[in-house]
């Protein structure tokens, strides 16, 4: 039968076991002083001095030996043959001391019930059946020779029982504490099972989560506060230089708790937050709870209840509008065509039927706006994905207008609705040749595709070589309505930005230092959309 001593109790058996080496010890060294002081003849009664004296070294030295050897045993015989010796060699005292008088047996009953921690039901109980009928045989054994140890024979059947009582006991106790043992160790499991969760469960949350103390420094900062704020590893870092608006935003909290805090961009191009605090008392520490929220699926449900309003709106006076705008254009086509028409008129009905298709295609467009359906994200392979659109766009386009395509890095996917990319991406290729052929014979556009350093989010730049934006146009460029073309509608931009937005993806505009237009598509990671 093996059982490592683990088994029977772990750590805790271990010392024990270290406990019951101390225990022998100690009684084989107060033997060895009492025999060395002669004391051994004055205090006992002893029957065989040379056997009590020989057995009291005897058993000193061997438990020496068994303490140095004996630190990890293996098999429960082992536990048990030196529960075994130790019974032997303390009965042999007491028969060689005396008997009962000599007070060995009490150290008996104490030897029999720590090896009871160690050895359990009916082993346990086996040594305490010896170490009883060892302390009653050699009572007998003594008054065949001694006639006045006939008394002792109570006194060896309490000591016996006593030995049966402890093992008893001392089995209830352990098995009691073994099971709180075993209780507290799976309390302790759970525990560590409910952190570790915890902790997978904070990392892998949207929400940017930051702990910190009253110097502003990060003791804890989850993946989405790292990506959220465009940060590295910010554990144990100052907040303050790396997030100076949020830091402002805890000062306008700190001073007045009611007001709810305003958004802010940690990045230029990163999301809008919208920062929310919670005071953690820990101890006598404060700390500040940090939630950081990308407010863009707010964003994104507002911009569909103006659509659906923009729709509503649209379908109202599109019946109001296009039926006249039919008629007048019809009828300016009529006009044309007749024969008394002289040559200024002509030139007035053309003008007229250039601003009613100009209106119809507005009317078009607005339509087209309100009634677009909602996103079907699926997950694409963008180099494979550009690699296919740009095959399509060359076979299609005149001999001067061409495309040209740069990727980098290893795979890069992301979540979007594919025929929305295509008609963000046909819009803004298209913008970018016929502003490149304004400058020059050939229109180019390049697409480059790469993974940003920081956010570690697939980035989509189109480029073109043509006359740029002007700075203070800039901010304009995504409002609707706004153009600065004669034949243009203002919102081209306007709706790929609303596409973007409604896969979660950013579409920003970045001037070339070396002039021309970068509109730059920053995809959503492949695991924010389901």
């Amino acid at each position: 039968m093996t059982a490592d001593i683990s088994a029977q109790g772990g750590t805790q058996g271990r010392r024990i076991l270290r406990l019951y080496h101390f225990y022998r010890l100690t009684i084989g060294l107060a033997l060895i002083l009492l025999i060395s002081s002669n004391l051994d003849e004055q205090l006992l009664d002893v029957v065989h001095i040379e056997l009590f004296r020989t057995g009291s070294w005897v058993y000193l030295i061997l438990n020496i030996f068994i303490a140095v050897l004996v630190q990890k045993p293996k098999h429960l015989v082992q536990l048990f043959s030196l529960a075994l010796v130790d019974v032997i060699f303390l009965s042999a005292l007491f028969y060689a001391a005396g008997g009962t008088p000599s007070g060995i047996g009490n150290l008996l009953v104490v030897a029999v019930a720590i090896a009871n921690i160690l050895l359990r039901g009916r082993v346990g109980l086996l040594i305490a059946a010896i170490a009883a009928m060892a302390l009653i045989y050699l009572t007998f054994y003594l008054s065949l020779s001694r006639p006045a140890a006939a008394a002792q024979y109570v006194q060896a059947g309490a000591l016996g029982a006593l030995c049966f009582a402890g093992a008893l006991f001392i089995q209830g106790i352990t098995r009691r504490l073994q099971v709180s043992e075993n209780l507290a160790e799976q309390r302790a499991a759970d525990v560590a099972n409910l952190e570790e969760l915890n902790e997978q469960i904070l990392q892998r949350m949207r929400t940017g989560i930051l702990v910190l103390d009253t110097q502003h420094r990060v003791l804890l900062a989850n993946q989405g506060a790292t990506q959220l704020l465009g940060r590295g590893e910010l554990s144990g870092k100052i907040i303050d230089p790396h997030c100076p608006e949020l830091v402002k935003r805890l000062q306008q909290w700190l001073h007045n708790p009611t007001l709810r805090p305003d958004s802010l961009q940690a990045q230029i191009d990163g999301p809008v937050l919208q920062p929310s605090f919670i005071s953690l008392q820990r101890g006598d520490q404060q700390h500040t709870l940090v939630f950081l929220d990308d407010i863009s699926q707010i964003a994104q449900q507002a911009q569909q209840l103006k659509l659906a309003s923009l729709g509503r709106l649209t379908a109202g006076i599109a019946h109001e509008i296009r039926n006249p705008l039919g008629a007048i254009s019809h009828a300016a086509q009529l006009l044309q065509e007749s024969e008394d028409l002289q040559g200024p008129d002509q030139r007035l009905a053309q003008i007229i039927q250039d601003h009613s298709k100009r209106m119809n295609m507005v009317i078009e467009n607005v339509l087209q706006l309100s009634r677009r359906r909602q996103a079907e994200p699926q997950l694409l392979d963008l180099k494979y994905w550009l690699h296919r659109f740009a095959s399509e766009f060359r076979s299609s386009a005149p001999a001067d207008r061409q495309i040209h395509l740069e990727t980098q890095g290893g795979s890069l996917q992301t979540r979007m609705d594919p025929h929305q990319l295509t008609q963000v991406l046909t819009n803004l290729v298209q913008n970018g040749l016929r502003y490149s052929a304004q400058k020059h014979r050939l229109g180019q556009v390049w697409l480059r595709l790469f993974r940003d350093e920081t956010s570690d989010l697939p980035v989509l730049e189109i480029l073109d070589d043509g006359p740029g934006v002007p700075p203070e146009l800039e901010q304009h460029i995504f409002e609707p309505f706004y153009t600065t073309e004669n034949k243009g509608t203002g919102l081209g931009l306007y709706i790929s930005r609303e596409l973007c937005q409604g896969n979660q993806a950013r579409l920003d505009y970045k001037p070339r230092e070396d002039g021309g237009s970068c509109f730059r598509i920053t995809f959503a990671h492949p695991r924010k959309l389901s």
